[in-house]
C-alpha cells in the first residue's frame, strides 16, 4: 500500500483531487481491502461534464445504480420496458472496468401497481404474480447477463423485529416470492453474484430474522452470495459494537458482508413529522436544517471523526467485507437533502456539492487504512 499516514494535509487533498489524474486515487488505497463504489444517477452514466467522468473514472471500481434499474423505471409498463439507463450505466462500467451492481430486481418501492393486478385491476394470484416477476427477472437480468456482476435481487423485506414486511408481495405470495426471485435471478446468470439488501442490519433483530431465512433458502440449493448492509448512518447512531456485530454476524452465518449504501447523516431528524407543511417548517427550521449556508468547521470535524471510526471497524474486518459502496457522487446529489424532511442542505459524503474533496474527512478515513 503506497499511501501513508505521514502524507500531510495538502497531499492528500491533491491524492484526491479529480483533477489530478496521476496521483493515486481512492479506489488504490483500499485496493487491499474490498471494492470502493459509488451509486449514480442518470445524469451521470452519460455525463458531458469532465469533472464528474473522471471523478467515478478514477476513483471507484464498483458501480451501483440509484433509481434506474428499479421496477417503476425500467419497466414502467406492462409490455414496456425502458433500456436506455441500463445500457448507459452497463457501458460505463464496461468502460473503467468497474464490478457492477443491479439495485434492484424486486422491492415493495418504486414498483408500480400494476404489477399486482391483472386486466380488470383484480389483485393477481400468487402463481400469476410470482409469473409476473420472474417475467420481469428474466428481461432485465437477461439482458445485461455477464455484464453485471452482482444482483441485489430482493431489497428491504424484513420488518425491525426480524418478521417479514407486509408487502404487497408478501401479502400474495409470502415468503416464496423471495425464494423464487433468487431462483430465477440465478437460473438468468449463473455466473452473477446474488444478494439480499436491507438497512438497519446493525439491528440484531431484524438482522436475526434476515439471516435464518437466508439460510433457510441456501439450505434449499438456492444461492444466496452476500448480504448487503446499508450504511445509513447518523452522527451518533448505530453504535460501532453494533456495526461490528452485524459484520461478524453475517460472515459466521455463511456469507459475504457489502456496505452497499455508505453516508453519514451531519443533521438532526425531528422525531415526528406529519404531513407536507410540517416537513416544510423542518427545512426551514434553523434546529433540522443548521447547515443552510455551509457546513461548519466544527460540524465537518464530526462528519470526519464518525466516518474515521466507521472506516476502522471495515479496515479491521477487511477478511470478511467484499465491498463498500457509497450513496451518491457528492453532496448535492444525496437523497439525504430530501430525506426525512424535504428541502434541508445535507453534507454526508466524501466530495462536496463542487465535487471538491472534503480533505479532513478524508484524511481520518485514510490514516485507517493498514
Amino acid at each position: 500500500m503506497l499511501l501513508k499516514k505521514t502524507l500531510t494535509f495538502a497531499s492528500l487533498a491533491m491524492l484526491f483531487s479529480a483533477q489530478s489524474p496521476d496521483s493515486e486515487r481512492l479506489k488504490d488505497i483500499f485496493a487491499d481491502s474490498y471494492h470502493i463504489g459509488v451509486a449514480v444517477n442518470a445524469r451521470q452514466v452519460n455525463s458531458s461534464d469532465e469533472k464528474v467522468n473522471t471523478l467515478i473514472a478514477e476513483h471507484f471500481n464498483s458501480l451501483s445504480p440509484e433509481n434506474g434499474l428499479k421496477w417503476e423505471r425500467v419497466h414502467p409498463e406492462l409490455n414496456r420496458y425502458d433500456f436506455r439507463f441500463g445500457d448507459e450505466y452497463v457501458a460505463l462500467g464496461e468502460k473503467i472496468g468497474a464490478f457492477t451492481i443491479g439495485h434492484c430486481l424486486v422491492w415493495h418501492q418504486q414498483t408500480p401497481r400494476w404489477v399486482f393486478q391483472d386486466e380488470n385491476n383484480e389483485p393477481l394470484s400468487k402463481d400469476a404474480l410470482i409469473s409476473r416477476m420472474e417475467e420481469h427477472i428474466e428481461a432485465v437480468a437477461g439482458r445485461y447477463k455477464g455484464k453485471i456482476h452482482g444482483w441485489d435481487v430482493v431489497n428491504e423485506a424484513f420488518n425491525e423485529d426480524g418478521s417479514f414486511r407486509e408487502s404487497n408481495w408478501y401479502k400474495v405470495a409470502g415468503k416464496d416470492f423471495m425464494k423464487a426471485a433468487f431462483r430465477k435471478a440465478h437460473e438468468v446468470d449463473p455466473e452473477a453474484e446474488l444478494y439480499y439488501n436491507d438497512y438497519n442490519v446493525w439491528n440484531a433483530a431484524k438482522r436475526k430474522g434476515i439471516l435464518d431465512f437466508a439460510k433457510e433458502m441456501v439450505a434449499e440449493g438456492i444461492q444466496v452470495d452476500a448480504i448487503g448492509m446499508q450504511g445509513h448512518y447518523q452522527l451518533d447512531t448505530p453504535t460501532l459494537e453494533q456495526i461490528e456485530q452485524g459484520i461478524i454476524d453475517i460472515h459466521e452465518a455463511g456469507f459475504k458482508v457489502m456496505v452497499t449504501e455508505l453516508d453519514v447523516d451531519v443533521l438532526p431528524r425531528p422525531r415526528r413529522a406529519v404531513g407536507a407543511d410540517l416537513n416544510m417548517n423542518f427545512a426551514n427550521s434553523d434546529e433540522y436544517n443548521p447547515y443552510k449556508d455551509g457546513i461548519t468547521a466544527e460540524g465537518e470535524a464530526k462528519l470526519a471523526a464518525r466516518y474515521a471510526e466507521i472506516f476502522e471497524i471495515y479496515e479491521k474486518h477487511k477478511d470478511k467485507i467484499t465491498r463498500v459502496t457509497f450513496w451518491g457522487l457528492g453532496d448535492g446529489n444525496s437523497w439525504l437533502n430530501n430525506f426525512p424532511v424535504r428541502g434541508r442542505t445535507n453534507y454526508p459524503l466524501l466530495f462536496d456539492r463542487n465535487l471538491e474533496p472534503k480533505t479532513e474527512v478524508i484524511e481520518k478515513i485514510a490514516s485507517k487504512v493498514k
